[in-house]
């Protein structure tokens, strides 16, 4: 059997020359040429984003598509923004992330236990893939989760989106969803079973989104408390 993290390494390596939505690929590479006044003299990634953090994590964070002038901007998942700023300090304090900010790729933060991805890779207009756009991008998270399968036990999603995805792709990958399908909710938990006896736990999160933050609606003890329900769920102890 191929070594998980060989596999995931090809499996980036792809992700990021995919050039399968040309509307997307427009849009993602007219943000690097049209910059923020902020971010005038960054090279913006303008690619597809991978996945980020260890191939045999046992703990998945599912958002559901870069930001134009965050993860498109950095070439990291959830990197670059303000969502990103109050997820990675969450991930500090409940022991998955080595340091309490993620500003670039090659910046020294690991992951411990955690993986992060998105249904869709490429920054889209308005933050709105299309429908086929969301087909078109699905395989990477089908191979990502096959990957990440004998060990994955939650899958966090970030905000009511990035539930209906999960459960759409945990399906195709064989785990069985209830009718009617679960409603998203902060702190919901989901339990599912494939027929070869894997569990995984589907584990609701607000989205980290200035909206939410900015007027209380997440604050940061929810979002500890959601990723430490998440470590206890996944059986993993110590920091």
């Amino acid at each position: 059997m191929s070594d998980p993290a060989e596999a995931m390494a090809r499996l980036d390596a792809r992700v990021v020359e995919c050039r399968a939505c040309p509307r997307l690929v427009a849009w993602r590479e007219l943000a690097g040429e049209e910059k923020r006044a902020a971010y005038a003299g960054e090279d913006y990634w303008s690619r597809p984003v991978p996945g980020f953090g260890p191939a045999d994590a046992r703990i998945l964070v599912l958002g559901l598509a870069p930001a134009a002038h965050g993860s498109n901007r950095t070439g990291r998942m959830f990197t670059g923004d303000r969502s990103g700023d109050w997820l990675f300090a969450s991930l500090h304090r409940t022991g998955f992330a080595s340091q309490a900010s993620s500003t670039r790729r090659g910046d020294g933060l690991v992951l411990r236990d955690l993986r992060m991805a998105a249904p869709v890779r490429c920054a889209p207009p308005a933050n709105k893939p299309t429908p086929e756009e969301r087909g078109t991008c699905a395989p990477w998270l089908d191979e990502e989760l096959a990957i990440l399968a004998p060990r994955l036990r939650v899958v966090v999603t970030l905000g009511a989106i990035g539930w209906a995805a999960a459960l759409v792709a945990l399906e195709r990958a064989g785990w069985a969803v209830p009718r009617p399908r679960p409603r998203f909710g902060h702190g919901a938990e989901v339990s599912l079973t494939r027929a070869d006896g894997r569990g995984i736990v589907l584990l609701g999160c607000f989205h980290p989104s200035p909206h939410n933050t900015f007027t209380g609606r997440l604050t940061e003890p929810m979002t500890d408390e959601v990723f430490g329900r998440a470590r206890e769920l996944a059986g993993i102890v110590g920091p």
